[in-house]
């Protein structure tokens, strides 16, 4: 248990109540070692083994809760803080819920180029962020502001064109749009009040970053094991982009040795030929569940 004494040093942490960042958010901070009752039936859930509660609110909320301080941290999309532009400090980027916020109009239309949008309508759920785009390229374009289904809008002829968050471009393609001009790139941040935190909330916040940190770099790396000559030892060491010196352990055979280390996952592939070719064997790789940086 972390649990404090003293109940004004726990943490308040905002989180999307349900969407596309909610289960992601949720299986990051039980990845962490936090504990807590069913989400989806409260507003707010304690964690039963950390000094932190969560405070589950519609992700438009999430950035002037963290910036009035009525939460210490929130998990939103950049896409939202931009948009609400909260006076709020970015702690992590997250690499999930990745998209854009992009311009699109019909495949066959008129609006190819961003000078065609002058004098057209452009319905968007991100009118602040719509219009800042417009003024910088100096195009006078009319703003509707939609909530839900924005990719309809052409259709229905309640505007010529829209602004909305691409992932995959399918649900655009499947009403005849096509993306033009990519206004933001979003993915799901860590943010902070820049209000005063009392230095037990500073050391929790800490604690919790370092918890994060060692989850996110344990899901990007991945736990290597080999044998070797023991004569190769020197050019697998070139090979390998470890994260340190890796670990090199004698085996029966005098002129083997086994190799473990730690490497980018995105590395493997790329090195596997290379150490097979100086002569490593039985290369096991495995997941890791967190680590201590």
């Amino acid at each position: 248990m972390e649990r404090t004494a003293d109940s004004k040093t726990s943490l308040r942490i905002a989180i999307q109540k349900s969407g596309r960042l909610t289960d992601k958010t949720i299986e990051l901070l039980k990845g962490i070692g936090l504990r807590f009752d069913d989400y989806k039936r409260n507003l707010m859930v304690e964690c039963r083994n950390f000094d932190v509660e969560l405070l589950l609110i519609r992700d438009d909320d999430i950035p002037e809760y963290v910036q009035d301080g009525v939460c210490d941290l929130g998990f939103v999309g950049a896409n939202v803080t931009a948009e609400t532009g909260a006076n709020v400090t970015v702690l992590r980027d997250l690499d999930y819920g990745v998209c854009r916020l992009s311009l699109a109009a019909r495949k066959e239309g008129d609006i190819q180029t961003t000078e065609d949008f002058q004098g057209k309508t452009v319905a968007t759920s991100y009118p602040k962020l719509t219009r800042d785009y417009f003024e910088e390229n100096d195009v006078e374009a009319q703003i509707v502001t939609i909530s839900g289904a924005v990719e309809i809008a052409p259709r229905l002829e309640v505007a010529d064109a829209i602004c909305d968050l691409v992932s995959t471009g399918n649900t655009l393609k499947a009403n005849g749009l096509q993306e033009l001009d990519t206004i933001l790139e979003s993915e799901t941040q860590l943010i902070q009040t820049n209000k005063t935190l009392s230095e037990g909330k500073k050391q929790l916040i800490d604690k919790f970053l370092q918890r994060m940190d060692g989850h996110q770099q344990a899901e990007r790396s991945r736990y290597i094991m080999m044998n070797a000559p023991e004569s190769s030892v020197p050019k697998i060491k070139d090979i390998i982009p470890s994260l340190n010196s890796p670990t090199v352990m004698p085996l029966a055979d005098n002129n083997m040795v086994a190799i473990h280390t730690v490497i980018p996952i995105d590395e493997f592939w790329i090195v596997m030929e290379k150490l097979k070719k100086e002569g490593a064997t039985g290369i096991v790789i495995l997941p890791i569940e967190s680590m201590i940086l």
